[in-house]
């Protein structure tokens, strides 16, 4: 069942279009300044885990106004099945963490991977709770700013590069 095929274009563009832009906007703006300032997470790590952050936050959302329907229609609903979100979330950290290294020379690599990774499994966890028009919407966003990011950065992301020597392109390059 697709839950969120009954929303109408102006639901789509209030609840999950327009927050969607502001996050990324917004994300992007604190990640540049992050990146110009030379911290290791920059404009990818932002936008990637706020846009991953915002997707969760709206299935909630959804998810919500969806089981009062039910409840004022006489469905009874035990909402505690959200909260396996909560688990996922803070488990798929702890996975993304395991990518994140210091090299000899004290830099930091894996940020924007970690982040990658977050972001793709709320995208799954959004897919998997029945909502394709939200997990449609947030991953166009993903994948069409990643491939601008890599265009810009000279190399085609949909096929294999070699990277310079052993150092991984993150955002303080």
């Amino acid at each position: 069942m697709i839950l969120d095929a009954n929303l109408g274009w102006y639901e789509i563009l209030m609840k999950i279009v327009i927050p969607f832009v502001a996050t990324f906007v917004i994300a992007g703006l604190i990640g540049l300044e992050r990146q110009n300032v030379g911290k290791a997470a920059g404009i990818s790590s932002h936008i990637l885990v706020a846009m991953g952050a915002a997707g969760i936050a709206i299935l909630q959302r959804l998810m919500y106004e969806h089981e009062i329907a039910l409840q004022l229609s006489g469905i009874a609903v035990d909402p505690q099945g959200q909260r396996i979100i909560a688990q996922v979330v803070t488990g798929i950290g702890f996975v993304g963490a395991g990518v994140i290294i210091k090299d000899q020379t004290n830099v930091v690599k894996g940020i924007t991977t970690a982040a990658t990774i977050w972001s793709t499994a709320m995208i799954g966890l959004i897919f998997g709770s029945g909502y394709l028009i939200l997990g449609a919407i947030l991953g166009l966003f993903l994948v069409v700013f990643i491939a601008m990011r890599d265009f810009s950065r000279g190399f085609h992301p949909f096929f294999p590069h070699h990277s310079r020597g052993d150092v991984d392109v993150e955002d303080h390059h």
